[in-house]
């Protein structure tokens, strides 16, 4: 028996831990790199054809997003989740295709004006649907023997709808050995989904850090808070623009929305109507529903026990086409409209922030968060314009950010359920950025007296000896200089020179003070601008 770990190894994204034991070879989850990738990611050991399943932990793009490359490749093995796991997958990776292949569509274009070859996807609709037809799924709380020698027990992580910690038990020659893979371990008091359930007991704990040396903060009374929110921006005629992930985010702002109707704590504006403008949204709200029984905490259940839906409600209007969304910004009502992505950076928001932005009415409220180098992070930390469809749009809607309900565990929480694990014999730590996983390693080992290990991309373990047999060296990657380039003229040179140390400086900048961060943010854009960037 050994494990390889491949992915989210001293980062937060591109999950993915390969297994061998008797006679057989798996991986447990198969995520996208999202973001900057700051280390180089071994390859998998076998070709694709040879693995014979996988397991997944939730539906996060992180953790799925390369399923359907793998059936491109060859795979043809079992997907084993949750049953909402592949509920969820069944939408999200096709919409994970779909974007794959617009993109693609998009670079060829851009290629065939230069006479170069067309861009490629990094997989297609067709492979996304053949992913989808091999997910087999399992409930909460049953050990479900998949092959000889090795069962799987899926146990609710409280992370998002059907997300699961797996416990992979495996007997072979005569030795058992249990692992625990926590997948990404939620947040307690999150609306709709429960808690975290933790695990009694196992041999070996793979565990995210996402959150491994912070605490959140949190307003202590949501609904009031968003409340308080809403009545300012209507009562001065705005709009409220929530930029939110289809999946998770934007249910749960349906259900606090629900209850301040409920309440009736929005005065003198009865009824006002909620736009969700998603179609991944809509498809993934309808599969919350279809889950409840399964997945719902008992705050929501006391809903559906009274024939209440939780997250609908009247004045709920879901926009589906192209036409239904672009007719929204015709209905002058004051108005709360939620919509794709939650950092700004594609989908139907973009246009809404291009009808929103200038009024000094409206709200944009951003209630998860933002990274860097995108339009929302921009905007949280106080561009005065931005560029949205080639056209400066002047920024003087009130721009708000709501502390989040965290769909992740801060390091108490995961200090709680790596404590809740008996008969330990070591914790992996995984899938959180260096100091995170770094930090988290050193609390267990220190407050639990526990062997840890924060592996690197390419480290193996033995499961029977107990020992690493690999120790992998972090492999930064390293990124080509443009302006090492032989053929660039004296003067391009320097001026490519001057964008890298801009690059540089804007590297470091994280941690000055936000005003001086705004200055440096507002002297690029107005650089742009002169140039018609």
């Amino acid at each position: 028996m050994k494990m390889m770990f491949i992915g989210a190894t001293h980062e937060v994204t591109g999950s993915c831990t390969y297994v061998e034991a008797c006679g057989k070879k798996f991986l447990v989850d198969y995520g996208m790199q999202q973001g900057l990738d700051m280390f180089e990611n071994v390859e998998l050991p076998v070709a694709p054809g040879e693995l014979d399943f996988v397991l997944l932990t939730h539906a996060h793009i992180d953790h799925s997003g390369l399923l359907p490359k793998l059936f491109a490749d060859g795979f043809s093995g079992e997907i084993h989740s949750t049953k909402a796991t592949s509920n969820l997958c069944s939408v999200m990776l096709r919409d994970s295709a779909h974007i794959q292949e617009f993109e693609a569509e998009w670079r060829s274009r851009k290629a065939k004006r230069r006479g170069e070859p067309d861009y490629k996807p990094l997989y297609t609709m067709d492979d996304a649907i053949g992913a989808i037809s091999l997910f087999v799924p399992h409930p909460y709380d049953v050990t479900d023997e998949i092959c000889e020698g090795i069962s799987v027990y899926f146990r609710d992580a409280g992370h998002l709808l059907g997300s699961s910690s797996i416990v992979v038990t495996m007997t072979e020659n005569g030795e058992t050995r249990s692992i625990v893979f926590s997948g990404d371990i939620g947040n307690i008091d999150q609306p709709l989904i429960r808690d975290p359930q933790y695990i009694d007991k196992a041999d070996y704990v793979v565990m995210e850090s996402t959150y491994g040396e912070r605490r959140h903060n949190r307003p202590t009374d949501y609904v009031t808070a968003l409340a308080q929110v809403l009545q300012r921006t209507f009562d001065r005629g705005g709009n409220v623009i929530i930029p939110s992930f289809a999946v998770g985010r934007t249910q749960e702002m349906l259900y606090f929305i629900r209850q301040i109707k409920d309440a009736n704590l929005i005065k003198g504006h009865d009824n006002f109507p909620v736009y969700v403008d998603s179609p991944l949204a809509i498809e993934a709200t309808n599969i919350f529903i279809s889950n409840r029984e399964s997945c719902y905490d008992e705050e929501a259940l006391s809903y559906i026990r009274q024939g209440i839906n939780p997250i609908s409600f009247e004045g709920l209007v879901r926009a589906v086409s192209s036409d239904e969304s672009k007719a929204i910004n015709f209905d002058a009502r004051p108005k709360v409209i939620i919509s794709a992505s939650g950092m700004c950076e594609a989908g139907r928001i973009k246009h809404h922030l291009k009808h929103n932005l200038w009024g000094a009415a409206n709200t944009i409220l951003f209630v998860g968060y933002q990274s860097t180098n995108t339009l929302g992070r921009s905007l949280v930390e106080g561009a005065k314009t931005v560029k949205l469809f080639g056209e400066t749009i002047n920024v003087s809607a009130e721009i708000l950010q709501l502390p989040g309900v965290s769909g992740h565990a801060d390091v108490d929480g995961l200090m709680n359920w790596a404590k809740a694990v008996s008969g330990v014999k070591k914790y992996f730590i995984n899938h959180g950025d260096a100091p995170s996983a770094d930090s988290l390693a050193q609390r267990i080992r220190e407050e639990l007296g526990a062997d840890t290990y924060a592996p690197y991309s390419g480290a193996e373990f033995d499961l029977i000896s107990g020992e690493i047999t690999y120790d992998a060296i972090p492999k930064p990657i390293v990124r080509k200089k443009t302006s090492s380039g032989a053929n660039l003229s004296p003067t391009f040179r320097d001026l490519v020179d001057a964008a890298d140390r801009l690059s540089r400086l804007i590297k470091t900048s994280d941690g000055r003070a936000n005003a001086d961060m705004r200055k440096l943010t507002e002297a690029i854009n107005r650089l742009c601008d002169d140039w018609e960037i």
